[in-house]
């Protein structure tokens, strides 16, 4: 699974030296991403609990998490990797500091990915292939439909309605993105000859479309269960991927190439959900273009809710 390899993947993209970079090339992405967190740390109503939770914190690479931890009596770091958290935790320079973080290993998703891999499992893929494409994406497409998808997710450690103050930190299209990668990984293993015929698949498609809003509905009812009356959630999410060729070009159309990460309707959902206080959009540039490679970067929301 997608999901099993993040610890070595965030050690390439998170941390202490990746956040440097970003302040070389991205500067703005640490900006909007600290300015937005603080802001709601200040604006944070007096009579709500003063504990945070962040959810797909890894190593806080975009948190401002020594005024987040100052700010507040308990900040609750929740993801899979807890290498990462680790090391974002040893980032801040006193005990006592620490002393007021706790760190929570799970699946924010609620296990979907292990949900999906078990459908997986089960199908007669041997047959399905001699039977040719519209077979294989049929079943796939079959196990997208049926994949459990806890709504709202059950974390272990993290409790209902304890929260002022929730930050979903970057994590919401890889919720859905990995799962659906298994299923491509898988689709590859078997028969790599079929691999992009699935573009071509209507109800593959709409299965994976479906999925996708799922998954994220789930991740919006998981944010109100966790935020207290009153609390404020901020939610920063990437929307569209890009790769672009030449540096300083990369608004250019010409040089630029796009893709949609997360569904249109996503304002819509967070608008039937909560009351949207604040909502910006920024670009983040992730890598430059080298000989070969080209650049890559992410155009990303963030709201401050209620």
């Amino acid at each position: 699974m997608r999901i099993d390899s993040l610890p070595y993947s965030n050690i390439q993209t998170q941390g202490a030296q990746r956040r440097e970079r970003l302040r070389q090339q991205s500067p703005q992405h640490l900006e909007q991403c600290s300015s937005l967190i603080l802001r709601a740390l200040r604006e944070r109503q007096a009579d709500v609990s003063r504990n945070a939770l962040v959810l797909g914190a890894g190593a806080c690479t975009e948190i401002p998490l020594a005024e987040l931890v100052r700010g507040s009596d308990e900040v609750i770091l929740a993801d899979l990797d807890l290498a990462s958290m680790r090391q974002g935790a040893n980032e801040l320079l006193t005990p006592s500091l620490r002393k007021r973080m706790l760190l929570v290993q799970c699946d924010i998703s609620g296990g979907v990915s292990t949900n999906l891999s078990r459908l997986l499992a089960k199908q007669s893929w041997d047959l399905l292939v001699s039977r040719g494409a519209q077979a294989v994406f049929d079943i796939a497409a079959e196990c997208l439909e049926q994949c459990l998808v806890p709504d709202p997710p059950e974390l272990e450690g993290v409790d209902a309605s304890e929260f002022g103050l929730v930050i979903s930190s970057l994590v919401l299209s890889q919720l859905f993105s990995y799962p659906l990668l298994d299923v491509l990984d898988h689709v590859q293993r078997i028969a790599p000859e079929l691999l992009g015929e699935q573009e071509r698949h209507r109800r593959y498609q709409q299965a994976a479309a479906d999925f996708r809003l799922r998954i994220i509905q789930a991740h919006l009812h998981l944010l109100r269960k966790v935020v207290e009356r009153d609390g404020t959630i901020v939610l920063l999410s990437d929307i569209r991927g890009f790769v672009f060729d030449v540096y300083g070009t990369d608004h250019d159309a010409e040089h630029r190439r796009s893709m949609p990460l997360v569904p249109r309707v996503l304002p819509d959902l967070v608008g039937e959900n909560f009351t949207v206080l604040e909502e910006h959009h920024w670009e983040w540039l992730t890598d430059l273009p080298t000989k070969g490679r080209p650049g890559r970067g992410y155009e990303v929301v963030g709201y401050m809710l209620k």
